[in-house]
């Protein structure tokens, strides 16, 4: 009997065991599979499946196509037409990316639930099918596919990354599939589609009209425009001041009188945020040792591994291309060819709104608009949950788009009650970005960059551009709705016409300049124009610091090379310290400083208001100045269930400056009236102290780098496969924009010129895979500013450059 338990508990224990092994359980990978030598991640330790010089066959290739791959692992593709170029890119693309394009997509579908299992997966897969992602992306994909170019590049680019799926085993899934336990699926046009449209959720930037209508209920509209005014008070804008608008605008719709009357509930949305910024300009000949225009840009945005970008050449009858695509899209984003060059930056233009809607009852069935009830359509969104029942969500759509957020209806009340906020955004409608991009890549010329942005639609960038004929131009470009002034500064009334969106900006119409005789075009995120641009984009755009130096700068620039151009990006001037640092020191009080407070105020005095790593004055001034902002504004503007936000840097800069004895200074939960002088004190006091508790007294941990802790973190924040901390220095309020964990996310210098000349660098590598040398060989090379030189080949057998493997795909 005895021996007979023992038999079973030798057959039992390790089937139990077997089960639990590779059983997922919470976030934990099934271990056996996980820790198998032949499929688990040890496949994932060396890279070799990328290390190859060999042939593919792909059932769906035109023409034979060869693949180079230099020292950086970056593909140089050698097609014979568009449809194997692109088709080429995508098995490139996918072989390098394909968890971070899975997994991209799904977030942005709504679709984390299917592979992890939590809450937080839960709301925000609802919040992302209530944004109507999946609805804007359907409307993309449908625009996309009207144009036979790009309906070509969508298809073909979706034919190589499931030529490259089909052949993986589990054995060599991407190390991501293992941990989290699930496989490839795959590819369709609609994933394209649906990570442009992330990238539009991403620079939408958030947004205030909450906060913003609490705040006009609170305080009324003179306090309101005082402290939030529609223009801000230093500005150095995009478009060069006193440029003459050629056109002749289109009438601008009148403001309704019932404008300040709309109301908004207790519903936290994100708020927008600084630090989304990004820098580009273009220097004329004129100004560059060559006598040929020089372009950089560098887009800032939340940085990752693997990198949001992927380096790539293009080449094939009538395109030789070179720069960064987004892993899941066709076509490079931004780069150059042998004719011009190009970049983008943030517009953060207006073009994301929120209507009060009147239902008709709690079945939401009707809404009131135009003095009638019409019908509202419904989109029921079936979220699946991993190992659970699927979560049926219904969202229901005005002609305004989704009501994002639905309130409780009190029912207790008679009449109609306004239950939620419908959307209106402008990446809901038909677009096809990808031309823009089709024609860029091809661009000879200012011509063929004027015809490519009017392709465009969201999000809205700053296209800036330079080519070998000496042009160069910068445009604010994107699909504008036409609108009254502050139309979307607040909360809008979704039962009247007079509030939808009034048409549009005709695209000719865009800012824009070309060649200013000032030798540059310049951009940061800041305003598009000075006041007298007939439209209204927005209210408020990015603090002015960081356009200022880069004006400041190449306005004083003679005889540019890449190298002063590349020193230019990692500038840590900082023009906030350089404005504050004089009006605040001489109101600290040094008789009531402790002895670290003294010491703290000696560095500060002598700070050279760079932001450099090594800088202990960057710490206590980021703090200080971060504090007395809280000091300031903190009593009104935080009310328990009525979001709000603070005022502008800009408006706050302003008040220091210029109004020593406005009633903001006074804390209003406390007797006594306190004056700038006493926050001024106290913040900078906090900002010492606070950093003796983090690093004992005054010594080099202090260091700017060392508070700032700037790392590049796994996209799906997976431990161990994020960057070390990186000692570097940078700071929001320069144009070397680094904070935590956002920062120059590619980093291109482009020399025209016969030949061109590029250079660049992103905080990453062209892998996707923890486990080889290419997922992050290029951070330490970002992280000391310098660049590498960009490999533009003419031939798949140039020899300029180093080659470390081929490819070659034949049908």
């Amino acid at each position: 009997m005895m021996n007979k338990l023992k038999a079973l508990f030798c057959i039992i224990i390790p089937i139990g065991l077997a089960f639990l092994f590779n059983t997922k359980i919470g976030s934990a990978p099934p271990v056996l599979k996980f820790l198998n030598p032949f499929i688990g991640f040890w496949q994932n330790a060396e890279n070799n499946h990328f290390m190859f010089n060999h042939k593919v066959k792909i059932k769906g290739a035109i023409d034979n196509i060869e693949i180079v791959f230099d020292d950086r692992m970056i593909p140089h593709i050698f097609a014979q037409n568009d449809h194997d170029l692109y088709l080429a890119q995508g098995y490139v693309t996918a072989m390098h990316r394909l968890w971070q394009m899975d997994f991209q997509t799904r977030f942005a579908a709504g679709r984390i639930s299917e592979v992890v299992v939590s809450e937080p997966a839960r709301e925000s897969d609802r919040y992302q099918r209530r944004m109507g992602m999946v609805y804007g992306a359907e409307k993309s994909l449908k625009g996309m596919m009207i144009d036979p170019k790009s309906k070509e590049m969508i298809l073909a680019y979706t034919e190589g990354i499931n030529a490259y799926i089909k052949t993986l085993s589990h054995s060599n899934y991407p190390i991501e599939y293992k941990i989290l336990d699930f496989k490839p699926e795959n590819w369709t046009p609609l994933k394209c589609a649906l990570l442009l449209k992330q990238m539009s959720a991403v620079l939408a930037m958030g947004s205030d009209e909450f906060y913003m209508t609490n705040i006009l209920k609170k305080f009324g509209p003179e306090i309101t425009k005082d402290l939030f005014p529609d223009y801000p008070y230093r500005e150095d804008p995009i478009i060069p001041v006193g440029t003459k608008w050629n056109f002749s605008p289109l009438p601008v719709p009148k403001t309704p009188e019932s404008f300040t009357a709309s109301q908004t509930g207790a519903v936290r949305t994100k708020e927008k945020v600084e630090g989304i910024g990004s820098n580009n300009w273009a220097l004329s000949g004129s100004k560059t040792a060559s006598g040929f225009p020089i372009l950089a840009n560098d887009p800032h945005l939340e940085l990752s591994l693997p990198s949001i970008w992927y380096q790539i050449q293009l080449h094939a009858p009538g395109v030789n291309t070179y720069g960064v695509s987004l892993p899941g899209a066709p076509g490079i984003i931004i780069g150059f060819n042998q004719k011009i060059a190009w970049g983008v930056t943030n517009v953060a233009a207006d073009v994301l709104d929120f209507y009060q809607v009147k239902f008709k009852d709690s079945s939401h069935n009707e809404y009131w608009y135009n003095n009638k009830w019409n019908k509202t359509t419904k989109r029921i969104e079936v979220i699946k949950i991993r190992g659970s029942k699927d979560l049926i969500d219904t969202v229901y759509y005005t002609h305004q788009g989704p009501v994002v957020y639905l309130q409780k209806p009190n029912f207790a009340k008679a009449g109609n009650v306004p239950v939620g906020d419908a959307l209106r955004w402008i990446a809901h409608d038909e677009s096809n970005e990808l031309m823009t991009f089709y024609y860029l890549n091809r661009g000879k010329n200012y011509d063929d960059y004027r015809k490519a942005l009017t392709h465009y639609t969201a999000p809205a960038q700053n296209f800036v551009f330079a080519s070998v004929d000496n042009d160069i131009a910068i445009t604010p470009n994107g699909k504008f709705p036409l609108k009254w002034k502050n139309q979307g500064k607040f909360i809008l009334d979704g039962t009247d016409p007079a509030y939808d969106w009034q048409g549009w900006i005709p695209a000719a119409q865009n800012p824009t300049v070309k060649n200013p005789p000032r030798g540059f075009v310049s951009s940061a995120n800041q305003s598009s124009t000075d006041q007298t641009y007939p439209y209204y984009l927005n209210w408020e755009f990015t603090s002015y610091e960081r356009g200022k130096r880069i004006n400041d700068r190449l306005g004083a620039m003679n005889k540019a090379t890449m190298d002063s151009i590349r020193l230019m990006q990692t500038d840590n001037y900082s023009i906030l310290a350089q404005n504050l640092l004089p009006a605040v020191i001489p109101m600290l009080n040094a008789d009531h400083l402790n002895a670290t407070q003294k010491e703290a105020l000696s560095y500060l005095s002598k700070w050279n208001k760079r932001y450099d790593a090594q800088e202990i004055g960057a710490s206590v001034f980021e703090i200080w100045t971060k504090r007395l902002a809280f000091d300031i504004w903190d009593d009104e503007f935080m009310v328990k269930g009525v979001p709000m936000r603070y005022p502008s840097r800009d408006r706050t800069v302003e008040m220091i400056l210029k109004e020593p004895t406005a009633k903001w200074y006074d804390n209003i939960n406390t007797s006594q009236k306190e004056t700038l002088s006493d926050l001024v004190n106290e913040a900078f006091k906090y900002s010492c102290d606070s950093l003796e508790r983090r690093f004992g007294p005054i010594n080099k941990d202090w260091r700017w780098s060392n508070v700032k802790q700037t790392n590049v973190p796994h996209l799906a924040k997976i431990p161990g496969f994020g960057s070390k901390v990186l000692q570097i220095g940078g700071a929001k309020s320069t144009i070397n924009a680094i904070s935590e964990t956002n920062g120059p996310s590619w980093r291109m210098v482009i020399e025209l010129g016969k030949n061109p000349k590029g250079h660049g660098v992103y905080p990453g590598g062209q892998s996707g895979n923890p486990g080889s040398k290419f997922y992050d060989n290029m951070i330490d090379t970002w992280a000391s500013g310098q660049l590498y030189d960009l490999f533009y080949m003419q031939t798949p057998d140039d020899e300029s450059g180093k080659i470390i493997s081929r490819l070659k795909i034949s049908k």
